[in-house]
């Protein structure tokens, strides 16, 4: 009988940070029914925490600061350290960098992102501020395909947080971190499977 885990699928992940939904994919790809694997982590900050705990966990990493660079150059290392991992996917898990089209182009349909909102409201910076100036009952957060445009390609799941009378900013965005590490993985998984099923 074949071992499972030689069948996961190779997954890169591009942090910028602390890595907590990076952490969550980690800790995820490590159920054996998990169709998945972190292969890389990688990071445009040398100093980012994210780093650490991969390679804490034994994944292997890949830091190159952009300062300096063109935007460019920097994605076409960046996905060159993907590529020379083996990954047959980008994730983006707080990667606080725009690709450029051509990046995004190359990786069409392989290449997903979460961003703190229910899509497509919302889309950019400060997305709990204005959900709550907005007098909405929940925020939340989504996974999408990365596309040219920000934070407009196709939807593949959401989870709804409620937003208290008394929340600020801070406070939603630390009720929706939660569930953003519950959503990511199994949409993640999910996907990788449906597009196993179509090959």
């Amino acid at each position: 009988m074949p071992d499972p885990a030689a069948t996961k699928v190779p997954v890169a992940v591009f942090v910028s940070g602390k890595g907590t939904n990076m952490a969550a994919l980690l800790y995820a790809s490590r159920q054996p029914d998990c169709p998945y694997e972190i292969c890389l982590v990688a990071a445009n900050d040398p100093a980012a925490e994210a780093l650490v705990l991969a390679e804490a966990e034994g994944v292997p990493t890949y830091a190159l600061s952009h300062k300096g660079m063109s935007r460019g150059d920097h994605d076409s290392a960046m996905e060159a350290a993907a590529r020379d991992a083996g990954a047959e996917y980008i994730v983006l898990a707080g990667y606080m960098r725009i690709l450029t089209p051509a990046f995004v182009k190359r990786w069409e349909g392989r290449m997903l992102n979460i961003h703190p909102s229910l899509l497509p409201k919302y889309p950019g910076l400060d997305t709990h501020a204005r959900a709550i100036a907005a007098g909405d009952n929940h925020g939340g957060a989504t996974v999408h395909l990365v596309t040219e445009d920000l934070d407009a390609g196709e939807a593949l799941g959401h989870v709804e947080v409620a937003i208290w009378p008394s929340d600020t900013p801070e406070k939603l965005a630390n009720r929706v971190r939660v569930a953003e590490h519950q959503l990511y993985p199994r949409v993640l998984a999910d996907y990788i499977r449906r597009m196993q099923e179509r090959a």
